[in-house]
């Protein structure tokens, strides 16, 4: 896999007069692939959304450095280019939707771009159907559902044909239903389109479906791995007031009593096969 984000080294001071110690980023280490898909997780106040923010730079480093498909964060001459590879999804879409229709907003960021006017309409239709919001193109973003006006976000980092987007806790505003279309979008912009892809959540399902996750503490990296090897840590992660899945989590228990179960169990699904699994066991006398 092709690197297409470097991160190296990078130290981030909110107030360059504070406190020498006082970073928001210590010291990240890290490289994204092309077309890959990362779960960026971690408490509140770890560093997660400030690392977010760096990658498209809305933000730059202290010291250290960050590489977008060669090109630094910090060259002020190269930011359009940076920008239009990768594009940034914020928690709440009304912070990002512009335009009174639906596909007035999509459009919104191509016009910036200058593209002609019927690249555009191509774009906007093609962006509307990757999400699954073509049927609602000429609807008002007031009268849609969270999750719709967070897939209609998207759409519009789409339309201007990133190479990557980052995304900052978009469904930590939605219903359990919004959640699962955004998520669902999300997902398919990755393995169909190759969209790399940057999940910021503090949803651990959520993380199950990336490639690698990268857990943050107090603005390091504590671990990085992918779900299978970061999650059945539970005992670490909790130590550093993070979650699991509920399944990693009910399995962890379910060992801890004694039960014969394996490791590295991530969903529900994966969960049910393990205690079927041991029920016809102990019904077979082999347990």
């Amino acid at each position: 896999m092709k690197d297409f984000i470097n991160i190296n080294h990078v130290y981030y001071q909110y107030d360059e007069d504070a406190a020498s110690d006082q970073f928001a980023l210590k010291g990240i280490d890290l490289t994204l692939g092309k077309g890959e898909f990362v779960a960026i997780v971690g408490h509140n106040g770890c560093g997660k959304s400030t690392l977010a923010k760096h990658l498209n730079s809305l933000y730059v480093p202290t010291t250290g450095d960050i590489t977008v498909d060669g090109i630094n964060t910090k060259d002020d001459d190269r930011l359009f280019e940076i920008r239009k590879k990768v594009g940034l999804v914020l928690q709440n879409p009304d912070n990002q939707i512009v335009a009174g229709i639906v596909e007035e907003d999509v459009a919104f960021g191509c016009e910036n771009l200058g593209i002609p006017s019927d690249e555009i309409r191509s774009r906007v239709d093609a962006a509307l159907k990757a999400v699954d919001m073509y049927a609602y193109r000429t609807h008002s973003p007031d009268k849609l559902s969270g999750g719709q006006k967070q897939r209609v976000a998207i759409a519009g980092i789409i339309a201007m044909e990133p190479e990557c987007i980052v995304l900052d806790e978009p469904t930590a505003m939605l219903d359990p239903q919004g959640r699962d279309e955004v998520m669902t979008t999300i997902a398919r912009l990755n393995r169909e389109l190759g969209i790399t892809i940057v999940l910021i959540t503090h949803y651990m399902e959520e993380a199950v479906m990336a490639d690698r996750v990268v857990v943050m503490d107090s603005g390091t990296i504590l671990l990085t791995g992918t779900p299978a090897e970061v999650f059945p840590q539970v005992e670490l992660l909790k130590q550093h007031r993070l979650d699991v899945p509920q399944a990693t989590e009910l399995i962890y228990q379910l060992r801890g009593a004694g039960y014969d179960l394996p490791q590295g169990v991530l969903n529900a699904g994966e969960c049910a096969d393990a205690i079927a699994g041991l029920i016809e066991k102990k019904r077979a006398g082999k347990v």
